[in-house]
């Protein structure tokens, strides 16, 4: 018969991890792997910017379209990354050589410092001018961090209906939460000024009228244009109605 203190073929060992507790299992570790790990970890955080300096391909046709400049700065002393939507050729630009693109600007012209986009989205057409969200998420989580830290706000000039709500219902799980609270809706450019000069940054014309129409019909903000055939704009035709209403009595009278 068997001891009681003998071990049974049933018996067996429990090892619990640091890990498993969400304990800081580091403390454990010898110096050797701790050694190890911080390298590893150097490895990851770590962005080779140079090779964007150097472009391996020309941009002379980006450039012409003048979609992505570097301007002046904010009241905040942060350099201007000015971006129209209109000029961009969504549908004859991949995502990624647009974002080789943005990175050689950004690591050329913006090598430090803070900065702030101020993105117009005046008359832009989806299908036409847009990237897509996916992509832009893609280029914003490809920058290293300290690219990110040093993008302070995003100005959103003219958010259409459309934009607001993608942004309020998929903006969160599309795009990370660092730059979701970034970005600052503008729905005017007198707006605008409460932030950035005026001549700090170049608007085009069509900005300005498309400003324009907006201040005049402010309905269209919400995708609702009120007078469609601008019938608004036509002559009133009472006051034919009335004098020839007067020559027909007059008419009557003589005869």
């Amino acid at each position: 018969m068997a001891s009681s203190s003998s071990p049974s073929n049933d018996d067996f060992s429990v090892l619990v991890l640091a890990s498993d507790l969400g304990i800081d299992a580091r403390p454990f570790l010898t110096t050797h792997e701790r050694e190890r790990e911080e390298q590893e970890t150097e490895e990851e955080n770590w962005h080779d910017c140079s090779q964007y300096l150097v472009p391996d391909e020309d941009f002379s046709d980006l450039e012409r379209l003048q979609f992505f400049r570097i301007q002046g700065y904010d009241k905040s002393s942060n350099r201007i990354v000015r971006v129209v939507g209109k000029y961009f050729p969504a549908q004859v630009i991949s995502g990624e050589r647009l974002k080789k693109y943005i990175f050689y600007k950004i690591f050329s012209e913006l090598p430090e410092g803070p900065f702030c986009i101020v993105y117009i989205h005046s008359t832009v057409q989806k299908e036409e001018n847009s990237p897509g969200m996916t992509i832009l998420r893609w280029i914003y989580e490809e920058l290293p961090t300290e690219g990110k830290e040093r993008l302070q706000v995003v100005y959103f000039i003219h958010p259409g209906l459309r934009s607001r709500l993608v942004f309020a219902t998929l903006g969160r799980f599309f795009l990370s939460g660092g730059l979701y609270w970034k970005i600052k809706y503008v729905s005017r450019l007198q707006y605008l000024w409460e932030d950035i000069k005026k001549g700090e940054i170049e608007i085009p014309e069509f900005v300005k009228s498309h400003d324009d129409v907006l201040e005049h019909r402010p309905l269209t903000d919400y995708g609702i244009e009120p007078d469609p055939f601008h019938l608004n704009e036509l002559p009133s035709m009472s006051y034919s109605f009335g004098s020839y209403q007067e020559r027909w009595e007059s008419r009557e009278f003589v005869s």
